[in-house]
């Protein structure tokens, strides 16, 4: 009797999909299974269900869409594994991609493989898990490397139809408020307010033009087992032609925000901690940065609003029960809070950091 590759599986935490009709998949892709499959759900991702997968010799990670209804231009996974084959030549690090299957009828959604990479991954922005003396390097690497992927021209590596250049703030800002508006949530006073704000307060467009990662921040990061040097950059959803500064200000957010609201560092006396403080962070960046232009309140206040706006459909997921982090339900409140701190940045009023010990 031929051998079952699924009957054998090792199955931990929930599935949304049919275990053997994958199996039966690699199968046919990757060769015999030799009596290994093994499936985990990795617990931590907000936005598409995660796993990783152990097939033969194969380590791999399985991302896909959440099972049921989703918001248009929402989870695009198809862009994140273009942009992972893209440059996964070059020396911007990122998991290998191995394959990429778009036929919902397998798993209920579209998904892709790719490599897994052994290493690290940081949630606490304050890193109190490392010694105090490890912690400024970790946010250096984290300036150098989005700092590598900004000086990757998109054309060179087949990505110069990757989205539109020009009017990025503009349309990004109106994409946002499309998804929110479209949530079933109730209003938002302050993200409305925030929205207006930005829209009254957006810079001329500067002509610059970059591969975006579109959610750049720490914990998207990962890093050697024992150097501080970023080994992959995970989480390419939003990802797109767009303004680098709009990175990074999504990469300095932990300094508006406080370790209640999604482990910000506000509050913290940096320099004690052996952290950086903003300005260092973002003069490393600028100084491997392929241009000079400055990073205004208006970058840092745009991340915070997409994030919150992302906080709202969060909380949507998780009244649906579609939410891949069971917590997720605790972080709703978050896109009110979010909106908060970058109206008292924009106003200046947000509590300021000290680099003191």
């Amino acid at each position: 009797m031929d051998h079952d590759p699924v009957t054998e599986a090792l199955v931990e935490g929930s599935l949304d999909f049919d275990a053997r009709a994958l199996g039966a998949f690699l199968g046919s892709r990757l060769g015999p299974d030799e009596g290994c499959y093994a499936l985990t759900r990795i617990g931590g991702g907000q936005s598409n269900p995660t796993y990783f997968l152990d097939w033969a010799g194969h380590r791999l990670v399985l991302r896909k869409q959440p099972s049921g209804p989703i918001l248009r231009g929402a989870h695009a996974i198809d862009r994140e594994y273009r942009v992972l084959d893209a440059l996964h030549p070059t020396d911007v690090p990122v998991p290998r991609p191995v394959l990429w299957h778009g036929d919902a009828g397998l798993l209920g959604t579209p998904f892709y493989l790719m490599e897994r990479v052994e290493g690290r991954i940081f949630t606490d922005t304050a890193l109190a898990s490392l010694p105090r003396g490890e912690r400024r390097a970790i946010w250096m690497a984290v300036a150098d490397t989005l700092a590598a992927l900004h000086r990757i021209r998109p054309d060179v590596v087949g990505l110069g139809d990757y989205g539109r250049p020009g009017s990025y703030f503009e349309r990004q800002i109106a994409r946002w408020d499309r998804q929110y508006r479209s949530s079933p949530s109730g209003p938002v006073p302050e993200i409305e307010a925030l929205h207006d704000w930005l829209i009254a307060h957006m810079p001329p467009d500067d002509g610059l033009v970059a591969l975006c990662h579109g959610d750049f921040r720490l914990g998207n990061l990962m890093f050697h087992p024992s150097e501080p040097r970023v080994v992959a950059i995970l989480d390419w959803e939003l990802s797109t032609l767009g303004h680098p500064l709009a990175d990074l200000g999504f990469c300095v957010m932990p300094w508006h925000t406080s370790p209640d609201e999604y482990g910000g560092l506000l509050g913290h006396d940096v320099g004690a901690a052996g952290l950086p403080p903003k300005a260092e962070v973002v003069d490393r960046y600028m100084a491997g940065a392929p241009f000079a232009a400055p990073l205004l309140p208006f970058h840092e206040a745009f991340a915070l609003y997409r994030f919150a706006v992302i906080f709202v459909g969060i909380a949507d997921r998780a009244r649906t029960g579609t939410a891949s982090d069971p917590e997720a339900a605790a972080l709703g409140p978050l896109a009110r809070r979010f909106a908060i701190r970058a109206m008292e940045l924009t106003k200046g009023t947000a509590r300021s950091l000290t680099s003191k010990s």
